[in-house]
């Protein structure tokens, strides 16, 4: 059922050569060793190209102190761009406490040490100290709270009076400082699914330093409905100056972060039932130091007759998913996305020079595409990902997955979903690996496939509405990451045989302890995964989480300290987000992963829809080799 026909790069970039296919006989679990027949034949794997320096953050050490009953935990930033022995040493204020500078990790315990401790470290290279980093971030409950300010809340055409809930947040560095800013959505009370009707308030965006100044607030105005399908917003920095910019869909009564509004001011387009499926759709790249709405252009592709997206009253025109892909290999493109159930376009724009440039446009009703079993493909989210290994990222579009030319790379033709994960799932096989969930009943319920080809290695059994999913490591016991979702009772190694009691959750991911092995999120706790039953990491006090029985945090991803990933939510009166890190130890080294670019572009895409966890290029778990580091350049 797989329609995968692989391309070798000539030497003219232009100049495609196809190999034949066949098709992938129907497997499930129990046969997943009828799998040596390929999709595409006997084709070797891909050669990997020469790595090429992609543009990065220019980032500061992100240090941390995480106050714990008997001391402080410090943890920093090993950035690509230190060299590979680089050593730290660290200080409490003009006290240096490591006697030896420190080679194998990037944290420190001060036994002792009150919460108001003030830390800075210092790079040791070539034996040479250098200058002292930034003061740490003081955590000193164990959190980190950064104020922010719901918008006045207001009553609908239809009577109903809403308020404000802070919802889903990205990052970057707006000011271009070094240190990491926030980008909040806040969503009405009234917020709808696409397949509700009625009115909601405005949807509006902050950008937010980490000590709670906000820089901006845009709101995005009537004509913008409110919900998790409409509203994905990327934060990068696209053109290379050092600070991010924001991408988002805009309309007419826009207003950017000085007040100045996008197209008519008085325009209201929303119909009787609180649809907006008439007037102009905008594209609008907003400069993160100020909210300046910077251009806008015509939302690609436009709605057109809202029929031709699957419906005709306005439910499935409007799902939206965005992105953020290396498509050069070198520099950030946004991806802007619009269908999945039936019609999908998928437009690539560069940002340069202050201005948008279309790369591409894939539809899946062109020509070149139809017929060839791209449409229906979609999740509720997409991931980005150099999955053939050409030194370009790819768009994983649900069941389907774009090259970065915009041309059809593969479609196992198996259907919409909620949740896919891509990452180095299974480090005994080259490449990278990816692990899906199944909303149609007469499909597979989950599968994993070959990334790089989407030949499907193994299915789980078929007649359910498959709405979790969740892949990685999670089990020493097991090599590889593991796989399990809501429709099936078992936990599953990477090869799709079952390895015992699947997890208490299936929502979200974080490294939160010492080991490598990743630990659960869901709602507003962590737990690690044990055979018998799990433990409890973590329970967030007075925090909430978001997007209903999704139970998503903010955010969660490694934005500062060492690799281990913060977890972000709003507090239950939407005054601040709670910053939480870390307070185990771990004597693992790794790079930043925010420069490691697919978890970068992850994090930046993690606000898409429903939000799925960021994976890294390379496998993070249990018996893991030496991590590489990026080859990567700062602005």
């Amino acid at each position: 059922m797989t329609d995968a026909p692989r391309r070798r790069r000539a030497a003219n970039r232009s100049a495609w050569i196809p190999r034949p296919h066949r098709a992938l006989p129907a497997v499930g679990v129990a046969a997943v060793a009828a799998l040596a027949v390929s999709a595409l034949g006997a084709a070797p794997p891909t050669a990997h190209a020469a790595a090429t320096a992609r543009q990065v953050e220019r980032l500061d050490r992100g240090l941390t102190s995480t106050h714990t009953g008997s001391g402080n935990l410090v943890s920093w930033r090993w950035l690509a761009t230190d060299p590979d022995n680089v050593a730290f040493h660290v200080y409490r204020g003009t006290t240096r406490l490591t006697s030896t500078p420190l080679t194998t990790s990037t944290n420190h315990f001060d036994a002792g040490a009150p919460a108001s401790a003030d830390y800075t470290v210092r790079a040791v290279v070539n034996g040479v100290e250098q200058a002292p980093s930034e003061h740490a971030l003081q955590f000193r409950s164990g959190y980190l709270d950064v104020p922010i300010s719901p918008p006045s809340g207001g009553t609908t055409p239809d009577g109903v009076a809403y308020t404000y809930e802070a919802n889903d947040a990205a990052t970057g560095d707006l000011d271009g400082d070094g240190r990491l800013d926030l980008v909040l959505k806040w969503q009405p009370t009234n917020a709808k699914d696409n397949s509700q009707a009625g009115h909601t308030g405005s949807t509006v965006i902050d950008g937010v330093r980490l000590d709670g100044t906000r820089l901006w607030r845009v709101d995005l105005g009537r004509n913008i409905r409110s919900g998790a399908h409409y509203t994905q917003f990327q934060v990068y920095d696209f053109d290379g100056d050092g600070r991010a910019e924001v991408a988002v869909k805009t309309a007419d009564g826009t207003r950017d972060g000085t007040g100045a509004v996008i197209g008519g001011s008085s325009a209201d387009h929303r119909d009787s039932r609180g649809y907006v499926l008439s007037g102009p759709e905008y594209l609008t790249m907003f400069d993160g130091r100020s909210g300046r709405a910077l251009q806008s252009v015509d939302y690609v592709p436009a709605r057109g007759n809202v029929s031709s997206w699957g419906d005709d009253y306005g439910n499935r025109v409007d799902r939206f998913l965005a992105g953020t892909a290396y498509l050069d290999g070198s520099r950030p493109s946004l991806v802007m996305a619009r269908g999945y159930y039936t019609r999908t376009v998928i437009a690539a724009w560069d940002w340069r020079d202050g201005r948008f440039t279309r790369r591409w446009t894939f539809d899946t009703a062109s020509s070149t595409n139809s017929g060839r079993g791209y449409d229906g493909q979609g999740n509720h989210s997409l991931s980005v990902a150099d999955v053939d290994g050409d030194g370009r990222d790819e768009i994983v579009y649900g069941a389907m997955t774009v090259d970065d030319d915009g041309s059809g790379l593969w479609t196992t033709r198996l259907g919409h979903g909620d949740a896919g994960h891509v990452g180095d799932l299974d480090p005994a096989r080259p490449g990278l690996e990816y692990f899906k969930v199944s909303e149609d009943r007469s499909k597979p319920g989950s599968w994993m496939a070959e990334a790089r080809t989407g030949r499907v290695l193994w299915q789980t059994a078929s007649g359910a509405d498959n709405g979790r999913g969740v892949a990685a490591d999670v089990h020493a016991g097991s090599p590889g990451a593991e796989a399990w979702s809501a429709a099936d009772s078992a936990l599953r190694s990477a090869a799709g045989a079952s390895v015992g009691r699947k997890p208490s959750s299936a929502n979200f991911l974080s490294w939160w302890d010492g080991d490598t092995v990743r630990e659960l999120l869901d709602g507003t706790r962590i737990d690690k995964y044990g055979t018998s039953g799990d433990t409890r990491l973590l329970t967030g006090s007075g925090v909430s989480s978001n997007n209903g029985t999704k139970s998503t945090p903010a955010l969660s991803g490694d934005i500062l300290g060492d690799w281990r990933e913060e977890v972000i939510w709003r507090t239950a009166d939407n005054r601040a987000l709670r910053v939480h890190s870390t307070p185990h130890r771990t004597a693992t080294r790794i790079t930043t992963l925010l420069h490691d670019t697919q978890y970068r572009t992850a994090l930046a895409w993690q606000n898409t829809a429903y939000n799925q966890p960021p994976h890294p290029g390379f496998f993070i778990g249990a018996g893991m080799p030496t991590p590489p580091r990026p080859t990567v350049r700062t602005p």
